[in-house]
């Protein structure tokens, strides 16, 4: 019963915050609350550590968006700290801690919901979890120095009590994290560590949260109803500081970014892990802390709702996500008799090896990237040799679950996921389709045929590995041709490619083909 209850509350973040507010606040009027300052360590370790478990840091190692990185973490550290560093100086002139609040909800990037709603606005998933790393890290690292530079004057920092804290409720929980991660992705694997494992973190971290914004409103109760006004002041700043946020990341990454970037951009940068934020407010600031951590709970049902109505704007700012159409050949059309000079000399010499097989059925994976045309030509040329048929299947990953487990957020909303997936597999309908017509145009100019047809596609969703051999078995096909993108990232090095997955778990031929 606990269980459900904390997994409706971490999907109900904008109605669980303000109630766990309300409640603290009545706590805070009729009982004394001073007693539970004793239960601040326990929760901020409930809010902290499960989100490391589920942090996927090997993210940050891989390349390709590094325009984006350097851009959001400019926005997160050259600009939001210093929006809310002059904000607070406006608003909470003579209430430093209050100040100190809206600097410590600036002061911290990125957080699960970073992966969360950059995959409900079809963003870059992958360039949002490293967003959430770098953040996280650079800004565990930057918070004691800049409250240090921008708040010295007007209260009294203590710097080592705030370093130590950072030690306490980020590195500490981030190493632990970590070594569980791996010791459960060892025991599991990963798939059965993102699928029955990782779910299970998330809502504690949720207890961890509502506890702390329990303890905060009543420790401020009584403040609070001396002066009743104040929540409703609190919202100003912050309605402000977020509201040109969003404005101002979106027209960077308009202006600079493709679309997919431009999205993990402005999550990356105006989404804050104001769950840090909370635990550095009220453990490092003693009574006084407790002001600003009333700002930071605050900000919660800001960022939470802000957020959301940004997901529908997303396709008037930045336009729809557009079909990827293929780049034009470097070199003339060649005949497929002779593959191009562009494929490896050890697949050309597989490729002419006389086949005995009678092949009749051909699956024909691809991720429609642009290097998947490779694998379509020799799809094509044997299609066409043994007069088979051919079926061309793509997979869809369900990257929204996949991406925000990897960050300490749950996705077990059927209805999203449902849409997410669903506009995903029309997409990718789309781009197979149009590739599928426009490789054929090619094909037919050097061969009498090519068996590829739009009227056989087959769109999945989920493990891609999985939906290959799957579907080869239960179609009865004879030889499944795929491409592979010829690198060795770091995601290769540590999980293996789906090409290697499908060798090693079809009992059907594969032929891969590697572009030079």
């Amino acid at each position: 019963m606990m269980w459900k209850l904390l997994q409706k509350m971490s999907k109900n973040l904008t109605l669980a915050i303000p109630a766990m507010m309300l409640a603290g606040f009545i706590f805070g009027i009729f009982m004394d609350a001073v007693f539970l300052k004793t239960l601040i360590i326990p929760f901020t370790f409930l809010m902290v550590y499960p989100m490391m478990v589920t942090l996927n840091v090997q993210k940050v190692f891989e390349g390709g968006d590094v325009k984006a990185q350097v851009l959001t973490q400019v926005i997160n550290f050259g600009v939001v700290p210093f929006l809310a560093y002059i904000t607070g100086l406006i608003f909470f002139k003579n209430q430093p801690y209050m100040a100190l609040g809206l600097l410590l909800a600036g002061l911290v990037p990125t957080s699960g919901m970073t992966i969360s709603w950059t995959g409900f606005a079809k963003g870059n998933l992958a360039a949002a979890v490293k967003m959430t790393v770098i953040g996280l890290t650079l800004g565990s690292i930057a918070t004691p120095l800049y409250v240090r530079m921008l708040m010295g004057a007007s209260i009294e920092i203590d710097m080592a009590a705030i370093f130590k804290q950072i030690v306490v409720i980020v590195f500490i929980p981030m190493a632990a994290g970590y070594l569980t991660r791996r010791y459960l992705v060892k025991k599991h694997g990963e798939k059965g560590f993102k699928t029955s494992m990782a779910p299970k973190f998330p809502p504690l971290s949720t207890l961890g949260v509502v506890g702390i914004v329990f303890i905060a409103m009543a420790l401020k109760a009584r403040a609070i109803a001396a002066a009743p006004g104040m929540l409703a002041y609190i919202l100003i700043p912050l309605v402000i500081i977020y509201g040109f946020n969003f404005t101002f990341s979106s027209l960077v990454g308009k202006r600079l970014l493709p679309r997919d970037d431009a999205i993990a951009l402005v999550y990356g940068s105006v989404m804050r892990n104001l769950s840090i934020a909370l635990a550095i407010a009220i453990n490092a600031f003693g009574k006084q802390g407790a002001s600003a951590a009333l700002v930071v709970a605050v900000a919660y049902i800001i960022q939470v709702q802000s957020a959301a109505w940004y997901v529908k704007l997303t396709d008037k700012i930045f336009g729809p996500v557009p079909l990827d159409a293929e780049p034009p050949l470097k070199t003339a059309p060649q005949n497929l008799a002779e593959p191009a000079p562009d494929v490896r000399e050890d697949v050309r010499e597989e490729a002419q090896i006389p086949m005995v097989a009678d092949i009749k059925k051909i699956l024909f994976a691809t991720d429609i990237t642009p290097t998947a045309k490779y694998a379509a030509r020799y799809a094509c040329a044997i299609g066409s040799k043994f007069n088979a048929k051919i079926w061309a299947i793509h997979v869809v990953p369900d990257l929204l679950a996949e991406y925000s487990a990897g960050a300490g957020v749950t996705i077990k909303d059927p209805e999203k996921q449902e849409e997410f997936n669903r506009d995903a597999v029309e997409s990718a309908e789309k781009i197979l389709g149009e590739r599928i017509r426009t490789t054929s145009e090619k094909v037919v100019r050097e061969i009498s045929f090519c068996p590829l047809s739009k009227d056989r596609i087959m769109v999945k969703t989920g493990d891609p590995v999985e939906e290959i051999t799957r579907a080869a078995a239960q179609g009865n096909f004879d030889l499944i041709i795929m491409g592979t993108h010829g690198d060795q990232g770091i995601e290769d090095i540590l999980l293996g490619s789906t090409a290697q997955g499908v060798i090693h778990a079809s009992k059907i031929p594969v032929l891969v083909v590697r572009p030079s």
